[in-house]
C-alpha cells in the first residue's frame, strides 16, 4: 500500500474574488464592491481540496513564494490534511495571485502567475511521485514544455502509475497538434468543450470528441452545465448535468475533475465517474470560492440521493 492515493503536481496561488463589480474604475476613480474574499487558487491546488475533501490521501507538488499568502495557501491545505512537504519555496518570485472579478456572472482576471511560473517537470523530486499510486498533471503549455510532459508521462507509465491530465485553456492561441501524442500517454485526458474544438478544428462538440477519441483511449469533455462526455476505448458515455442556482463558477472544473478520479481511483464504472463528477462540479458553483462548496462522500451522495431523478443519460453508442 503507498501512502498517498494522488500526487498532484501544478498551479497553485490565491483566488482574490470580486463581487459587485460592475465597471472598472476610471484613472482617478473608485469602484466600491459588495464584497472581496480570498481562496486558494490554481487548477491543482483546487483539484487537490476537491479530492482530499473526498477522503482520498493527497500530497501536493508545486511552488509558492517566501511570503504571507504562500503561508495562508499552506496551512489551508494542511487543514485538509493534504501533506505540503513537496512544496517547494520560491526565492524569486511571490506567490501567484489572479483576482476574480464579478465571478456571479460573466468573469474577467488579473493574473500574476508569480512562483507558478516557476514549475518545471525536469526539476521534480521523483522520490515524492512514486508515493502515490497516480499522478494529476496541470500546467501543460503546448510546446513550451511539451516534451518534459511527453518524458514525465512516459516515466510515470514505466513506474506502474496512473496518470491523469487536464490542458487547461491556451492563453497562447497556438494550440499545439502535439498535444494528441501526449494523449497517447495519459489514462484519463480531461478538456471543455470549446478547448476540444480548438485542438481539433471540428465544429461541433460531437465531433471534436469524436476525433480526440482517435487519439486517447479516454478522453472526458466538460459541457458545463449540460454535463460531460466520456469516451473509453471508443465507448461514448454521455450524462447531463445538474440544475442549481450559481453563485461562482470558479473551480467548477477543478471539482469536476476530483469527482471524476475519485470514481476512477475508487474502481467505479465510466457512468458512475461522469455522476460524481457532475454532482462535484455542480455544488462547486453553489458557493463562492473554488473549493468552498465542494463536497465530502456524505454530502455528495446526499446530493445525488435527492437530485439524480433530474438528470438522464441521453446517449451511450460506439464511436
Amino acid at each position: 500500500m503507498k501512502p498517498y492515493d494522488t500526487i498532484v503536481i501544478g498551479d497553485i496561488n490565491i483566488d482574490l474574488v470580486v463581487a459587485g463589480c460592475n465597471d472598472l474604475p476610471a484613472p482617478g476613480q473608485e469602484v466600491l464592491v459588495q464584497n472581496m474574499t480570498l481562496h486558494v487558487g490554481g487548477g491543482a491546488a483546487l483539484f487537490s481540496l476537491a479530492l482530499a475533501k473526498l477522503g482520498l490521501k493527497i500530497a501536493f507538488n508545486g511552488i509558492l513564494g517566501e511570503d504571507g499568502f504562500g503561508q495562508f495557501v499552506r496551512d489551508k491545505l494542511i487543514e485538509s490534511g493534504i501533506d505540503t512537504r513537496f512544496i517547494r519555496k520560491s526565492t524569486m518570485n511571490n506567490t501567484g495571485i489572479s483576482i476574480a472579478i464579478n465571478p456571479e456572472k460573466d468573469r474577467s482576471f488579473i493574473t500574476y502567475m508569480g512562483s507558478n511560473s516557476e514549475l518545471n517537470l525536469q526539476q521534480l523530486d521523483m522520490n515524492s511521485v512514486i508515493l502515490g499510486r497516480h499522478v494529476h498533471l496541470t500546467g501543460y503549455r503546448g510546446s513550451q514544455n511539451h516534451k518534459e510532459y511527453m518524458e514525465m508521462t512516459n516515466r510515470l507509465k514505466s513506474l506502474g502509475l496512473t496518470t491523469s491530465l487536464d490542458v487547461g485553456w491556451d492563453d497562447t492561441g497556438e494550440w499545439y497538434k502535439g498535444i494528441f501524442e501526449l494523449m497517447k500517454q495519459v489514462d484519463v485526458f480531461f478538456m471543455n468543450e470549446v478547448e476540444a474544438q480548438h485542438y481539433t478544428g471540428c465544429s461541433s462538440a460531437e465531433e471534436s470528441i469524436a476525433e480526440l477519441s482517435r487519439h486517447c483511449r479516454h478522453i472526458v469533455v466538460k459541457l458545463g452545465s449540460e454535463g460531460a462526455v466520456a469516451a473509453v476505448d471508443g465507448q461514448l458515455m454521455y450524462r447531463s448535468g445538474f440544475e442549481i442556482p450559481v453563485v461562482d463558477t470558479t473551480g467548477a472544473g477543478d471539482s469536476f475533475n476530483a469527482g471524476y478520479i475519485y470514481g476512477f481511483l475508487t474502481g467505479e464504472q465510466t457512468e458512475q465517474c461522469l455522476l460524481f463528477a457532475n454532482a462535484c462540479g455542480a455544488m462547486s458553483v453553489s458557493q463562492s470560492g473554488g473549493s468552498t462548496g465542494t463536497p465530502d462522500r456524505a454530502a455528495l451522495e446526499h446530493f445525488i440521493a435527492e437530485k439524480v431523478g433530474h438528470t438522464t443519460d441521453i446517449w451511450e453508442a460506439a464511436g
